[in-house]
């Protein structure tokens, strides 16, 4: 080897010991990455511990002690299960828990919740509405112990324990000589939020020292709580908020699924305008949870998690839970965060569908605010939903009425618009026509955009709107007119025989007020057209395309709240009839000398203005070039 190659070896060691060095990462990037590979682990054990469960709940179920002797069936208990043979067997008993608005049943069967009941409100079959009961739903811890068992909170027998507080209930795991595990249900009158503490004593020995969380395995069944099935589903969801962070959700319109690794303060099972909701204090980690639809069936979704919570085995520091069993109201979910510091809120009042960005902000600080207001002068909602609906229209009056009037100027200006249309006939001078009908606006202060930033300025309070009704609990089973339910659609033509195509798009029925809301809006299209029209040519099949959109709201809406096309309804009337005032109310020939007069000032153009000017002329430019290539080819 000579000299020149032995040097370049060491230069390349160098550079790869140098690159290693530098690169190296840092103690915070071998933290996360530990923390992240310790989250992935717990994930693949909960999963395990679920499989070890289900084949020893099958092996106990297979060897069956029933119709043994009680000595013989205590002696093979002890065998296989230790301290914790006593509770092994049981008789399944429920313990009421309630208030003015809520009723809880917790099994002694693993201590659970098992039923639970909103007392002021019922489902569209006017039966009691109860979010779920013990055969649609389930929660367990896994119980590792010293001998490496894993035991099934489920399948152990607790004992009710009534305390001094009478809002309270023990659900107690006795063991032996004094040791258990208890968790605590508080339930204070008239909230809807539970409080749930989980806490072990002498239970060093029994379960397995490493034992520093529980394995969390909750599912739960989303039962259809409304009339129209299919648009309750797209409301249905697994929500869930990071620590510190912002609100997340599974897809509503499929199944789904995900794996995460972070911390999650609180994990919810969403319908329409209820939830149940898992509260953290220190939060979950390793959670993976999972969305199943149904298509059919009184069963929306199936939603289950797997996670885990801390667990002092020391039985110094209760593990700190709360369940919310309640309606989706932005008010009564919002109130849990007075007097909270932001990076520990709650932000349960995400779970009402408000929209995003600029849209939510219009609902939460205009929207809700106004509506609440009025709720509390105006018992019926119908008519609250009118008188909201001549507020809007009042506030948005000066955007209206600027842009009829870029209309008006447009139509006033039509004849001269004809004028040039004569003048330069033909596509072959497309390019002049516009010229000179942009010069004419340009001269008389109009511009065909004028008229829409005004409607542009109106969109986030109408986007708005149309998030707000179908998400407002207050208009649930609220009747006006003929529509009984103003959160669903208003029926008055129904068929129970499926039509491809229109059953799962349309539905089975007709409802009222959307018709209306159709009928209007066609009549509106076709007034407007006819005053907006500017004596421009318009694009093939353009006049057949407004139409049309009507007929697809038609369509569209006809699933959804009835009390949002009642308001749709009621804004078109109004609309008709402020364009019907502005007709007759404003002076056209006064307008028309108005614009006449600007034209002999001296014209001002806009930034706008020279740059549309600039980008003509550059067309005109290049088509210019290409017609004198066109004519060297012929030569």
């Amino acid at each position: 080897m000579d000299k020149n190659t032995l040097i370049g070896f060491l230069l390349i060691g160098v550079v790869l010991v140098a690159f290693s060095w530098f690169n190296r990462p840092t103690p915070e990037q071998i933290e996360a990455q530990r923390h992240y590979q310790d989250s992935i682990a717990k994930i693949e054990y909960a999963q395990q511990m679920d499989l070890v469960r289900e084949a020893q709940r099958e092996a106990f179920v297979k060897d069956s002690l029933e119709n043994l002797p009680d000595s013989v069936r205590a002696s093979l208990l002890r065998q296989d299960f230790g301290v914790f043979a006593n509770v092994m067997t049981g008789t399944e008993t429920y313990t009421t828990l309630q208030n003015d608005v809520l009723e809880l049943r917790v099994s002694n069967k693993g201590g659970r919740i098992c039923y639970a009941r909103l007392k002021e409100f019922d489902n569209y079959k006017g039966e009691p509405l109860v979010l779920f009961d013990e055969n649609s739903s389930s929660l367990t811890f896994n119980l590792v112990t010293a001998a490496s068992q894993v035991l099934s909170t489920d399948e152990l027998y607790f004992t009710p324990v009534k305390g001094d507080d009478p809002n309270q209930l023990i659900m107690r795991l006795q063991v032996e000589n004094g040791r258990h595990l208890d968790f605590t249900y508080t339930l204070e009158p008239g909230s809807y939020r539970v409080g749930y503490r989980i806490q072990g004593t002498g239970l060093n020995g029994l379960l397995t020292p490493s034992t520093n969380a529980l394995d969390i395995a909750w599912t739960q069944d989303i039962h259809q709580q409304e009339k129209g099935r299919m648009f309750e589903d797209r409301y249905v969801n697994l929500s869930y908020k990071y620590m510190a962070d912002d609100v997340e959700h599974l897809s509503e319109t499929k199944s789904d699924s995900e794996k995460i690794s972070n911390r999650l303060r609180w994990i919810g099972y969403k319908d329409m305008f209820f939830s149940t909701v898992l509260i953290s204090e220190e939060g979950f980690e390793a959670t993976t949870l999972d969305s199943k639809s149904y298509a059919a069936g009184e069963v929306l979704k199936q939603f289950k998690t797997n996670t885990s919570v801390a667990f002092d085995l020391r039985g110094e520091k209760p593990t700190e839970l709360s369940y919310y069993f309640g309606p989706n109201k932005f008010a009564l979910l919002k109130s849990f965060d007075k007097g909270v510091d932001s990076d520990l809120q709650l932000d349960l009042e995400k779970l009402v569908p408000l929209g995003w960005g600029i849209f939510r902000w219009v609902n939460q600080y205009f929207v809700i605010p106004l509506f609440d207001f009025l709720g509390k002068f105006i018992p019926n909602y119908g008519l609250l939903i009118f008188l909201l609906t001549v507020i809007v229209k009042l506030i948005l009056y000066p955007l209206t009425y600027k842009s009829y009037i870029s209309s008006a100027k447009m139509r006033v200006l039509r004849p001269q618009v004809e004028e040039i249309n004569a003048k330069y006939p033909g596509q072959d001078q497309a390019l002049e026509r516009q010229k000179a009908t942009m010069e004419l606006y340009s001269r008389a202060g109009a511009s065909p955009l004028s008229g829409c930033l005004p409607l542009l300025l109106q969109m986030p309070i109408l986007i708005a709107l149309f998030m707000f009704f179908p998400s407002a609990i207050e208009l649930r089973h609220e009747s006006f007119l003929w529509a009984n339910d103003l959160s669903t659609y208003d029926a008055i033509v129904s068929w129970e025989t499926y039509i491809p195509i229109i059953t799962p798009y349309f539905g089975n029925h007709i409802s009222l007020f959307c018709l209306l809301m159709t009928i209007t809006n066609i009549i509106y299209t076709k007034y407007n057209m006819d005053m907006t029209n500017t004596g421009q040519q318009q694009m093939p099949g353009m006049k057949l395309m407004m139409y049309l959109m009507p007929l697809m709201f038609l369509v569209f809406f006809n699933q959804y709240a009835s009390g949002l096309t009642y308001y749709y309804f009621i804004s078109m009337l109004i609309s008709i009839v402020q364009t019907l005032i502005f007709r007759f109310t404003i002076n056209e020939e006064k307008l028309l000398a108005k614009l006449e007069a600007n034209k002999r000032k001296p014209m001002k153009k806009s930034g706008l203005m020279k740059r549309l000017e600039e980008a003509q002329r550059m067309q005109e430019e290049q088509l210019k070039k290409q017609q004198e290539a066109r004519h060297r080819n012929r030569r």
